[in-house]
């Protein structure tokens, strides 16, 4: 897998290939547990920035990724691309590349 890594304020930016496509996630790291937080359609990661800045206060790793198709992340063309398992094995991807084998997932839509 390969990142790619940019920075904005205090939230560090990466575009990690994973499943054949490259996710953007926005990251900010604490020393306490992982947390991967999930956007609704049609939104991005930006949707968490409030949570963002909140949890890593508190000590939290924290990743909130565009998932495929949305913002800076790569948006295949064929719609047979967008099921579940391709959205999990994107997910299961950024884990792998974390080093994450336990996490907090939240989620909204």
């Amino acid at each position: 897998m390969e990142s790619m890594m940019k920075k904005t304020s205090d939230v560090n930016h990466h575009m990690i290939k994973t499943n054949g496509i490259h996710i953007h996630v926005a990251e900010k790291q604490g020393q306490g547990p992982f947390v991967l937080l999930l956007h609704g359609f049609p939104e991005t990661w930006f949707s968490w920035h409030h949570q963002i800045h909140h949890l890593a206060s508190h000590g939290y790793h924290v990743v909130a990724p565009d998932l495929r198709g949305c913002g800076d992340s790569d948006s295949p063309p064929s719609p047979s691309s967008y099921t579940m398992f391709h959205i999990v094995a994107d997910l299961i991807g950024l884990l792998d590349h974390f080093k994450q084998q336990q996490v907090f997932v939240v989620g909204h839509d």
